[in-house]
């Protein structure tokens, strides 16, 4: 079942962009698998918020987490670099995705119920407190406990394939094997304290060493979602992602090879 989940997924991703005629394309999506039951899950509490679900509160005989990493290009990721707000480009690359992790989730939900297995799937985004800012169930934070990656100094996943992408997961009542956890930071900051690159990226100084301000953050995400209307929902920014080493490597990972 493992196998066939992760293929099921990496099918439905990399046909996405022919058969939806989208103009975002990703690269080949990176599946984790976590047992549902792992403690890890309760330090979430703690580390994102107090508020946050368990995965047996979203599935009452949850069984195991599943979470995947869709990856952007590099053309994508070159078209947000300059300036302070987002690029076209990266804003439809924005919805494109969140589109892409609802049918993919709704998908995923169809085969397993075909393999007599159910499942529960939340939103890619916009399923958060309005006044603190904090996910009941943040993606990023389960993907690092499925083992796809470690959160950088920016709190992006970074993963083998660096942190330009988005993040989706969903519970299963099918027992999958759990893939081991990243014990060994992917984070050059954190490896060793020799980049800040994100924070000298970030356009209105909500990030830095020593904190996130997540309400600045958010300020200079709605301003670009104002330049965006005829997209949709397009409160992004992702300049802390782009033009610094991790954005398409693990380069601790690179470091050490």
């Amino acid at each position: 079942m493992k196998e066939s989940i992760r293929e099921e997924i990496t099918d439905f991703v990399l046909s996405y962009h022919d058969q939806h005629s989208t103009v975002t394309v990703w690269g080949s999506p990176i599946v984790g698998f976590a047992s549902a039951s792992d403690s890890m899950f309760n330090t979430l509490k703690s580390a994102v918020s107090e508020s946050h679900a368990m995965p047996a509160e979203l599935l009452h005989n949850a069984q195991t987490v599943v979470a995947f990493f869709l990856p952007f290009t590099e053309e994508t990721a070159r078209t947000n670099i300059a300036g302070e707000t987002s690029s076209w480009e990266w804003a439809r690359a924005y919805v494109e995705t969140n589109k892409l992790i609802h049918d993919l989730s709704l998908h995923m939900q169809a085969f397993l119920s075909a393999h007599h297995h159910q499942s529960a799937i939340t939103p890619a985004t916009h399923n958060y407190d309005t006044d603190k800012l904090i996910s009941d169930w943040s993606h990023r934070h389960i993907a690092f406990t499925t083992g796809i990656g470690r959160l950088g100094l920016n709190n992006m996943l970074i993963t083998e394939q660096g942190c330009c992408g988005r993040v989706g997961s969903f519970v299963t009542s099918a027992r999958v094997e759990p893939d081991p956890q990243r014990q060994q930071e992917a984070c050059l900051y954190r490896y060793n304290g020799e980049c800040m690159k994100c924070v000298e990226r970030c356009v209105n100084n909500a990030l830095s060493k020593d904190k996130f301000d997540r309400h600045k953050c958010h300020e200079m995400c709605l301003q670009n979602g104002k330049l965006f209307l005829s997209l949709g929902k397009t409160d992004v920014c992702g300049k802390c992602l782009v033009g610094i080493p991790c954005s398409h490597i693990d380069p601790v990972q690179k470091m050490n090879a």
